[in-house]
C-alpha cells in the first residue's frame, strides 16, 4: 500500500514513499524524531508542532518536509522510537513464555510512564513501526511456542498490551493532575460518604493502593489466566 505524500492518516508514515533529495542534507529524520521525543516529554502532544521542532533544531520549518509530511508522521515516528527502550529476553523454549510476557509488560509500562504522551498515542495510533513490530514479534513468538494459536493467540497478545496501555494511561492521567492531592480528595470523599460507598470505604487502602503493587498483581493474574486458557 502506498499513501499519498500529504495524506494525514494514522500510521501513514510507514507506507508513504520517501521524498528524494539530490544532496544529503545536514538535517535528517533521526534528528527530527529525537527533537520530537524531547518536546513531547516536556510539553505533551498539544505542545508539539513542526514549527516548534524546527525552532528546536534551528532550521526553517519547510526543511522538515523533506523528511516528514505531517505532524501525524512525527507522532508515529516518535512513538516507535521509544519502543527501542524495551529489551526482551531471547529464550527459545516453550517454558519461557511467561518470562517474556511479564518482562514485556513491565518494560512497556515503564516506558509509557517515562513518556506519558506515548500511552495516549499507543491506544489511538497503529503500532506499525519497525521497533514496535519487533517487540510484538518477540511476544507473539513466545506465545506461539507455548501453544497459543489462531484467535486465542491474537486475543492473548491483545490482552497483554491493552492491559498495560490502559493502566499506564490511567496512572499518567492521575500524575498529570497532582496525584497526591487528587487521591487525598477522593479518600476524603469516600470516607465522608461511607453509606453510599460502603465497600470502597471498607477497602479504602486497597482501592487507593500503590500503582506498582496493583500492576504486579494484575499482570500475574493475566498470565495465570492465559496459562489456564492455554491448557484447556
Amino acid at each position: 500500500m502506498v499513501v499519498k505524500r500529504n495524506e494525514d492518516v494514522p500510521g501513514a508514515v510507514w507506507f508513504r514513499e520517501p521524498q528524494q533529495r539530490r544532496k544529503a542534507p545536514a538535517l535528517n529524520r533521526a534528528r527530527i524524531v529525537a527533537a520530537a521525543v524531547d518536546r513531547l516529554d516536556r510539553e505533551g502532544i498539544d505542545g508539539l508542532s513542526l514549527r516548534k521542532i524546527a525552532g528546536d533544531l534551528d532550521v526553517h520549518a519547510t526543511s522538515l518536509y523533506w523528511h516528514v509530511a505531517t505532524k501525524g508522521d512525527v507522532l508515529d515516528l516518535a512513538l516507535d522510537e521509544v519502543f527501542a527502550e524495551i529489551t526482551l529476553p531471547g529464550g527459545h523454549s516453550a517454558t519461557d513464555w511467561k518470562e517474556v510476557v511479564l518482562t514485556y509488560m513491565r518494560q512497556l509500562r515503564a516506558m509509557l510512564l517515562r513518556h506519558p504522551w506515548a500511552a495516549s498515542l499507543a491506544s489511538t495510533r497503529p503500532l506499525a513501526g519497525p521497533l514496535a513490530l519487533a517487540r510484538s514479534e518477540t511476544v507473539y513468538a513466545a506465545l506461539d511456542r507455548a501453544g497459543f494459536e489462531g484467535i486465542t493467540l491474537s486475543a492473548a497478545a491483545a490482552a497483554i498490551s491493552n492491559l498495560v496501555i490502559a493502566t499506564a494511561s490511567s496512572q499518567a492521567a492521575w500524575a498529570g493532575q497532582a496525584e497526591a492531592n487528587s487521591r487525598e480528595a477522593l479518600r476524603q470523599r469516600i470516607a465522608h460518604d461511607q453509606e453510599l460507598y460502603p465497600t470502597l470505604a471498607t477497602h479504602l487502602a486497597a482501592f487507593l493502593g500503590d500503582w506498582d503493587s496493583q500492576f504486579e498483581i494484575t499482570a500475574q493474574t493475566v498470565i495465570a489466566g492465559l496459562d489456564a486458557k492455554r491448557k484447556e
